[in-house]
């Protein structure tokens, strides 16, 4: 046997991890989400489906030992029969800042997707917005990914990388925003930009200490009293719903205001 095919005479039962990251699901489908389901239908799309049942237990029993992710490219060590674990690396190409600011451009002018991905929910009409613009939200084709495993398996992707997949779907389904981090923004920076374009106020500057005067005795003087404030004046129960700007949430194909104002009446009629 050549040393090349050290491995072949290696030990083939996996070593069992402890506090590993295991995923949720024990049975049955792993995503759970439209959008995270999605990015699995996508592998399975490409020819991987057979293969990505092979690390679907591998991500049950726990064998990936970490797994990170940070724009365009997702880094985990999976551990397999031999000591050391092995390293995954699963790459998809970011956007670049142009395609980010039109895909933002597109975002900003619909409140019902910002208030969806800020409840934790990808809208459902987010992959159109991408198309719109000549992109894709998930990835159709092997150019877009690049997959790596220290392992000596030569097929692509192994089980190391399916259970990494698999981790990755679950991770998609806990926080959706992971899926446009992969492509490129990250949840501060694609909200921040949202704001900005949606014309949301600016956050201003914190006051600073008051300066000291020029007579260091004055520093222990009692300063001026400010005024009491002034009582509100009395206004209709829920006035305040009107200096708010309009919520953008339905409930029902209704305005929230709609179900607040009775509460409020409720309110002032008790007080």
């Amino acid at each position: 046997m050549s040393e090349d095919e050290w491995w072949r005479d290696a030990p083939t039962r996996t070593i069992k991890v402890e506090n590993g990251l295991r995923a949720r699901s024990t049975r049955g489908d792993i995503a759970r989400t439209w959008w995270s389901r999605r990015f699995i239908e996508v592998l399975e799309e490409l020819g991987l489906g057979g293969r990505l049942e092979r690390g679907k237990r591998y991500a049950r029993q726990g064998q990936v030992v970490s797994m990170s992710l940070s724009p365009s490219i997702v880094v985990a060590t999976v551990q397999g029969s031999r000591p050391a674990p092995y390293r995954v690396k699963i790459g998809v190409k970011a956007f670049t800042a142009d395609q980010w600011a039109q895909v933002e451009q597109a975002l900003a002018g619909r409140a019902l997707y910002l208030a969806k991905l800020l409840a934790g929910e990808m809208p459902t009409g987010i992959e159109e917005v991408f198309e719109g613009i000549g992109l894709r939200l998930f990835p159709n084709s092997f150019a877009e990914f690049s997959m790596e495993c220290s392992c000596p398996d030569w097929e692509v992707p192994c089980k190391h990388l399916a259970a990494t997949c698999y981790l990755l779907a679950e991770s998609f389904d806990t926080d959706p925003f992971e899926i446009l981090a992969w492509r490129g923004r990250s949840r501060q920076d694609l909200l921040d930009s949202l704001r900005a374009r949606r014309g949301g106020p600016a956050v201003a500057p914190e006051p600073g200490p008051d300066p000291l005067p020029d007579d260091p005795a004055a520093f222990w003087a009692a300063g001026s009293v400010p005024p009491a404030p002034a009582p509100p004046a009395p206004g209709a129960p829920g006035a305040v719903l009107d200096r708010l700007d309009p919520l953008p949430v339905l409930l029902r194909g209704r305005p929230l205001t709609e179900y607040l104002r009775p509460a409020y009446r409720a309110f002032a009629e008790e007080a």
